[in-house]
């Protein structure tokens, strides 16, 4: 959203209920009674503002087949966000790295989880910046460390990146200290250059974390994310970048800023903060209705649900079974579907892709990235990108003329 000095809460609830007020138009969205149901009727593709066309809508419309993006670069590998597990994702065949974006306190594009750093980087073993240890409300909860804001890059470039789960992923803890955290303009210098050395046009996909804080202190995001975009020729819809966000308004507003294509992210429960802080009464589960996925269309390209949103586990067994309605919706309404995130821990799956009690062993990842595909989703999000890009081939190899049944 566009950058401004923090104003009052009134005038930022304001603000925010303009934005959703337009959103809501024409009575496209409501509060939903129920989501989208296996056995709701069919419903016809909508053209919006944004779709369908290339790059819209079912059959993996900007890409041949289903795409793999590796979750924060091959984060089951290496520690997340750093050039490192970034080139790894590639050498594994990933089709996009993705960067979560925040901002420095010098405006400075970069890509960490959050804003928030202690479990991401070694910022509590320098005494120097002991004294920028605080706690903010970070949409709507209170959160106590180092962020991201309060240091300039120049700051930021004295931390090296440590892994998030080290419980989970003791082997990743030999690349602690390794590696710097790098900047969105690196990434995708990055991404360029793996895909000049492979041959492969290797995309990338920004995630705007937490738009509405950062717009209230005077960082917006959106401008200068579209600005490095724009630098390297990367504008249209059919060049190798989606750009994410959990939030609406700042979605609506990079619908007008660029061409490229966007994602509206869905969480498994909950409201995209920005409507929370305008006082609107939307849910993600209002923007899974069939009214919610027509208003999507209008400024979106693709619906990324929590994995649970589409293969919903049964509350007895903790087992997946039959497809929801959301794939198909979302399709009708002219989006491709992304699911997030594919990891290949135990503890991160339905139990019928579980092997073994240990939660943190591997389970049959290739298994559960078959049972999307078969599920319908044009787009996965893995930790893992390797089992998932080796599980993808198979599943296409499997429907190729002669060989199989066909999606």
């Amino acid at each position: 959203m566009t950058s401004r000095t923090p104003s009052s809460p009134r005038a930022l609830t304001v603000a925010l209920t303009s934005a959703v007020a337009t959103c809501l138009g024409a009575g496209l969205l409501a509060p939903a009674a129920a989501t989208a149901s296996p056995a709701s009727p069919a419903a016809p593709v909508v053209t919006g503002d944004r779709g369908p066309g290339p790059g819209h809508g079912h059959g993996h419309g900007h890409h041949a087949q289903p795409e793999v993006i590796a979750h924060r670069g091959a984060s089951g590998y290496r520690p997340e966000h750093t050039l490192a597990a970034y080139e790894l994702a590639v050498a594994q065949g990933a089709d996009l790295i993705e960067p979560d974006v925040v901002a420095t306190k010098d405006g400075v594009l970069v890509a960490r989880h959050e804003n928030e750093i202690s479990g991401t980087t070694d910022v509590a073993d320098h005494p120097e910046l002991a004294d920028r240890r605080t706690t903010k409300v970070i949409d709507g909860r209170a959160v106590t460390g180092w962020f991201t804001e309060d240091l300039t890059l120049a700051e930021l470039r004295t931390l090296r990146a440590v892994e998030r789960l080290p419980q989970v992923r003791p082997g990743n803890t030999a690349y602690d200290g390794l590696h710097p955290v790098p900047t969105l303009e690196e990434v995708l210098d990055l991404a360029a250059e793996l895909s000049e050395e492979t041959g492969r046009e290797i995309g990338v996909a920004p995630e705007t974390k937490h738009p509405t804080y950062f717009d209230s202190i005077g960082l917006s995001l959106e401008e200068p994310l579209v600005e490095l975009l724009d630098a390297r020729g990367l504008d249209d819809e059919r060049d190798p970048v989606v750009v994410q966000s959990f939030e609406v308004g700042n979605l609506r507003e990079l619908d007008e800023l660029t061409d490229v294509r966007l994602v509206q992210l869905v969480d498994a429960a909950g409201a995209p903060y920005d409507l929370v802080a305008a006082g609107s009464d939307v849910t993600y589960d209002d923007l899974l209705t069939r009214s919610g996925l027509r208003a999507v269309a209008r400024y979106a390209d693709q619906l990324a649900p929590h994995k649970d949103r589409v293969l919903p586990r049964d509350p007895a067994t903790g087992a997946t079974g039959r497809p929801s309605g959301v794939v198909r919706d979302a399709h009708r309404a002219g989006l491709e579907v992304v699911v997030w995130t594919l990891r290949a821990e135990n503890q991160f799956m339905a139990t019928n892709f579980r092997v073994g009690t240990d939660p943190a062993a591997h389970g049959d990842l290739a298994a559960e990235a078959t049972a999307f595909l078969d599920a319908g989703v044009d787009v996965l999000f893995a930790d893992h990108p390797d089992v998932v890009v080796a599980a993808r081939d198979a599943w296409v190899d499997e429907r190729r003329p002669g060989r199989g049944h066909g999606r």
